[in-house]
């Protein structure tokens, strides 16, 4: 056994969360320390998930009341414009990126990402490409044509405004960031893991990663391709995708999609490996098939690229197309449902603790199975033909998004926040937290489904005075604004456990996995000596010699791995 795993480190070189050291922000601006840079993307998501929160407030509160006037629908359409490509590209996408470079390294027992540097320029470049996004809205106007752009209208004709401009400089930078972080990310998978953790030993969120970092390898370059051919339409009177001139306006559509719907994925592996790991350390229980969480996710991996049509059965491209890419699109739902039932069976039996944390990840069952539903539904090519330019399909991308992704990530972040920042949060306050988002979420969305079912078009800025289109709007905003409060609440959290939380040990939650070895926060060198890995779970055979390897074994049994 060993019984000390690391050698003592200054307080000076303790990457935390404050800036008071000798070098103050400079040592966060030149920092190629995974630690820090993991912070930097979740702080940056932090940022972006207030201002698209607050641009959502405002269409909200648009929508409150039949024949509004509080928005005109050009201001309008460049807040329901960036408020969509904000929450996608800059909230969701830098929050599972920063769990990710941050918690990969520790949780493989290595020092440091394979390319530091590399690391810090993903970083950099893709908050530089948020930062010329909203330029825009000095620059003439930011793009109006939905976070989609569909063709005709991102063409010149259309949207003579430079923001569709900004819009396609801005996602391309960040494009570029996330590709290098995704490559620089299998490459510290493959080659840097400790000692003796082959992959049959990986941590599930580890898993989640590897095989979502190929994910975007494959996604990214049909979007930046895209961008850059729409960027020489505008630039250069390229034809691409100007139907005048020969090009095809679907072309952008099959494009967009072919990346769309695989970052649908992009966006929820990366969850579901956090709530594999709080499942299983809140319920007392190694994670109910483990071979099957893992291979479920490959599935997805796979099956993601061949269900991006669904999003364009109203566009006419008969009955054959349709009938394949309803199959496939309906195929993907059982890897996705396998993970369900391991998670249902990782909690049977199991002696739950109902942290935040644990709170969040129980809710995410619910909500990301309400939005896999009517997902499914949507593979129903005449559904799919009733509903596709309604609120339901606003409520589904709602649920997968936020009830999913925002739910699996605020999961993740109560789960190691005391390792990230050396504090423990205020349980009471982040219960306070989860029901008051909850409980506005499930208002704001949900009876959007019914709004969606009764005919309200979506992307419209206002709505005649129809029955029932009123009530239920006003729902959906105080939902909303009950959201808004929430969020005041979290930020009083975050500073409160900042300023005065109490001191967290190294490992608060009994935790499974290497990253609980370390200090809270983890020293600028997380590791000296490692204990040997003989399971997914090294730490809990660390810290539970008397079970022993009679039940290692049986672990192993349960889980079927050989």
């Amino acid at each position: 056994m060993i019984t000390d795993i690391r050698l003592p480190e200054s307080e000076e070189s303790l990457p935390g969360t404050g800036v008071n050291y000798s070098q103050g922000l400079l040592q966060w601006i030149s920092s190629v320390d995974h630690k820090q840079i993991g912070l930097l993307y979740l702080l940056m998501a932090l940022f972006y998930l207030l201002v698209g929160g607050a641009m959502a407030l405002l269409m909200r509160w648009q929508l409150i009341v039949p024949d509004s006037h509080f928005l005109g629908p050009d201001t309008y359409n460049q807040l329901f414009t960036m408020h969509g490509t904000t929450m996608i590209f800059f909230v969701l996408t830098p929050a599972i990126l920063g769990f990710s470079v941050y918690l990969t390294p520790l949780m493989i027992g290595a020092n440091e990402t394979a390319f530091p540097r590399l690391n810090a320029f993903s970083f950099w470049i893709a908050f530089f490409g948020g930062l010329l996004l909203y330029f825009s809205f000095l620059a003439g106007g930011a793009p109006n044509t939905g976070w989609f752009n569909y063709a005709p209208l991102n063409q010149t004709q259309y949207s003579q405004t430079s923001g569709v401009d900004y819009y396609c400089i801005g996602l391309l930078l960040a494009g570029i960031g996330t590709v290098s972080t995704a490559a620089n990310l299998i490459v510290t998978i493959i080659s840097l893991r400790t000692p003796g953790m082959s992959y049959k030993h990986l941590p599930i969120f580890v898993w989640m990663v590897f095989i979502n970092s190929f994910l975007i390898l494959a996604a990214f370059p049909s979007l930046n391709a895209g961008l850059s051919m729409l960027l020489i339409d505008r630039q250069l009177n390229g034809h691409f995708f100007n139907t005048n001139s020969g090009g095809s306006a679907l072309l952008w559509q099959h494009l967009f999609w072919l990346f769309g719907h695989p970052e649908v994925y992009i966006l929820v592996l990366p969850p579901f490996g956090i709530l594999s790991e709080v499942f299983q350390v809140f319920s007392r229980k190694p994670i109910f098939g483990y071979p099957f969480v893992v291979g479920s996710g490959m599935a997805i991996a796979l099956l993601a690229f061949g269900v991006w049509v669904h999003h364009m059965f109203a566009t006419g491209m008969g009955n054959t197309m349709n009938s394949f890419f309803a199959a496939s699109s309906m195929l993907i739902g059982i890897p996705t449902g396998v993970k369900i039932f391991n998670w249902l069976g990782t909690m049977y039996g199991g002696s739950i603790r109902f942290t935040t944390a644990m709170l969040f990840a129980t809710a995410f069952l619910v909500e990301f199975t309400i939005g896999g539903l009517s997902g499914v539904s949507f593979a129903i090519v005449p559904i799919d033909w009733q509903l596709t330019d309604t609120y339901y399909v606003v409520a589904h991308l709602h649920y997968v998004f936020l009830g999913g992704s925002l739910f699996g990530l605020f999961s993740g972040l109560f789960y190691w926040f005391p390792k990230m920042t050396g504090r423990m949060m205020d349980e009471r306050l982040g219960k306070w937290f989860f029901w008051l988002f909850t409980i506005g979420f499930n208002l704001t969305f949900l009876v959007q489904h019914i709004l969606g079912v009764i005919g309200m078009p979506r992307r419209v800025h206002t709505y005649p005075n129809i029955p029932g289109y009123g009530s239920l709007n006003l729902i959906s905003t105080l939902g909303a604004l009950l959201m808004g409060i929430s969020m005041v609440v979290f930020m009083y959290l975050l500073y409160k456990t900042l300023k005065r939380g109490n001191p967290a040990p190294d490992n608060p939650w009994d935790g499974y996995t290497l990253e609980w070895l370390t200090s809270s926060p983890p020293a600028l060198k997380n590791f000296t000596l490692l204990p040997p890995v003989l399971s997914f779970r090294p730490l809990h055979e660390l810290n539970h010699p008397q079970v022993g390897d009679k039940k290692n074994a049986e672990d192993d049994d349960e889980n079927g791995i050989k």
